[in-house]
């Protein structure tokens, strides 16, 4: 998605873009029909305008001697109507402009919800984040602002031009000779402005990028004392930014300045030719006066088309950003006639020669011919070194990811075979970094099970040993947690996530436990939570602590992406192994 596209070719179809815009505009044909409608009054009305002063000339000063009353009515009544008619076409453009964005934003978040992780690996989330919000303002100025004016301006061009014909054949003919000259610099500087623009957008969405990335890491940056650096990135970014717009701007304002020179240019020299004709009688005053303002309405709406195509190209890269989004496909997704896991749930899982390289690291054997079975209500401990796996295989389970080669089951059936709903149902989960929601305590709480009661989500609270700080909140459960759960402990966070996965009450539970970055009250807390989690559930975890890998009924150990080991603490610790040394390391500091 991040991916450049330096094919002038491809360039050159980005306008075919804006279908995209108006897949979501005609939902709402009525919408679409009104605003049309008063385009045309008010451009009209607009139109009616000279013609009014022609009557005042011709017929109020020359034909009536001066009685023009009647010829400013009518054109105080033009005035009435084209007000009316701009305010009704404001209203129904600014309507759609509003909808039509907020139609595109659902549907994009939509399918984004449905995109396996490897899609936010490979494309940055604050750049998509920079899409639903810049790319979409642009948009909504297009659609709610600058098509109106497209279209109006389009409306007075050929309603003028017809006009222009009716008062004065031969002028309007001349006239109508300089359009090919001014549509020559639109046509050949329009391919370079569409890629300034997508360039444009993609340097805004790399200045929200790294605004976001900065701020996340905020405590990082200010820590190791590297403001300035981070200072000097955004600027070099922002810069950049501002390099590409400028470029664009000076392409866009030559454009105009040629176009406009060359309309208003050729409106001069036709009002030449028609004052002469004026003087030798063969036109009249009035006539002429009309003429002179019609012709300005008409090089006024060449000149504002000139301005709004910078516009809808911008809108068309922009469209084209989403428009990736929105038919981007999901690599994990249910087959067309999946397979309904067994009832009831047993929480069995196996993995047959599974082998597996991350998307964004193809180089590195993940897991290299694994094969394991964990029984209904067994307890598995994986340990082993930093990138041995242990995190795939619970990245796998989940089926975030295929594996290249193997089988991975689920109760039985092959993981592809069913819908991923339904995997996941049987699955929940108590991450090693928990992720809380800016939300209330209560919907954190409720991720487990949406549909859960105050009563129950307090039961799994009370399980979770969450219960008393809960309570000691402003709000209770109503209390918000801040960004990411920023107003709580590590620890406070961590029985969050088990309540939440108590919740769930799922037959398969997947445990990286993260206990040892805890003070020792936390981790004593969080523990009894977790034991009274994984009772009479299969639990696969990966172990960081003595006293888990103890209580597990097998332990898996892993390095470089194979099983290497298996057993229990006293056999394994007796062969002299990688897990005796682990055991040595790692687990008896833990334990110490």
């Amino acid at each position: 998605m991040a991916r450049r596209d330096p094919n002038p070719e491809a360039s050159e179809r980005k306008l075919g873009e804006l279908t995209m815009i108006w897949r979501f505009a005609r939902r709402y044909p009525g919408r679409i029909a009104s605003a049309l409608a008063a385009l045309v009054v008010a451009a009209g009305a607009t139109l009616a305008i000279p013609g009014g002063f022609r009557l005042v000339i011709d017929k109020g000063f020359i034909a009536s001697g001066g009685d023009v009353g009647p010829y400013f009515q009518y054109l105080l009544l033009i005035v009435l109507v084209l007000s009316l008619a701009t305010a009704t076409r404001f209203y129904f453009v600014s309507w759609m402009g509003e909808r039509v964005v907020a139609d595109i934003r659902i549907a994009v978040q939509a399918n984004l919800l449905r995109l396996a992780p490897r899609f936010f690996e490979e494309n940055r989330p604050s750049e998509i984040a920079s899409r639903l919000t810049a790319d979409t303002a642009i948009i909504e100025q297009v659609v709610g602002t600058t098509v109106s004016v497209a279209l109006r301006n389009i409306v007075l061009a050929i309603g003028g031009i017809i006009y222009l014909f009716a008062i004065a054949p031969k002028l309007a003919a001349m006239l109508l000779l300089g359009i090919p000259v001014v549509m020559l610099p639109v046509i050949l500087m329009g391919r370079r402005l569409r890629n300034l623009s997508r360039s444009t957008q993609d340097r805004i969405a790399d200045v929200g990028a790294t605004v976001s990335e900065t701020l996340r890491a905020m405590k990082i940056v200010q820590g190791f004392n590297q403001e300035a650096r981070e200072a000097e990135r955004f600027g070099a970014v922002v810069g950049s930014s501002f390099d590409t717009a400028r470029r664009r701007i000076r392409t866009r304002a030559v454009m105009t300045a040629i176009i406009i020179g060359l309309i208003f240019g050729s409106i001069t020299m036709v009002m030449w030719q028609g004052a002469i004709d004026v003087a030798n009688g063969r036109l009249s005053g009035g006539s002429i006066a009309a003429f002179i303002l019609t012709g300005g309405l008409v090089a006024g709406a060449f000149g504002a088309l000139a301005e709004v195509y910078g516009d809808i190209v911008r809108a068309a890269g922009a469209a084209a950003r989403l428009s990736e989004l929105l038919t981007a496909e999901a690599e994990i997704k249910a087959p067309a006639h999946p397979i309904a896991l067994p009832q009831p749930p047993r929480g069995q899982l196996a993995f047959e020669h599974v082998g597996f390289r991350y998307p964004t690291r193809p180089e590195v054997l993940a897991l290299d011919d694994v094969s394991f079975t964990v029984e209904p209500g067994e307890m598995v401990a994986v340990v082993g070194p930093s990138g041995a796996g242990k995190s795939t295989i619970l990245q796998l389970a989940q089926r975030f990811y295929d594996p290249e080669s193997g089988t991975i089951r689920l109760d039985g059936i092959a993981l592809p075979d069913a819908d991923p709903a339904d995997i996941r149902a049987r699955i929940a989960v108590v991450p090693q970094e928990t992720v809380l929601f800016g939300a209330s305590a209560r919907d954190n709480l409720r991720y487990g099970r949406w549909d859960a009661d105050d009563d129950t989500i307090w039961a799994a609270a009370e399980a979770a040993n969450a219960a008393s700080f809960l309570r000691a909140l402003p709000d209770g459960l109503d209390s918000f947690l801040g960004e990411a759960g920023a107003r709580l402990s590590g620890g406070q966070r961590q029985r969050i996530a088990i309540a939440r996965a108590i919740l769930r009450d799922a037959p398969l539970l997947l445990l990286d436990e993260a206990t040892s970055a805890l003070d020792a009250e936390s981790e004593r807390l969080v523990q009894d939570a977790l034991d009274r989690l994984m009772k009479e559930r299969t639990t696969i975890v990966i172990a960081h602590r003595l006293a888990t890998v103890r209580a597990a009924d097998r332990i898996l150990v892993m390095d470089q992406g194979r099983i290497v080991e298996q057993g229990d603490h006293a056999t394994l610790s007796a062969q002299g192994g990688l897990y005796a040394r682990l055991a040595r390391l790692q687990f008896n500091d833990v334990a110490a």
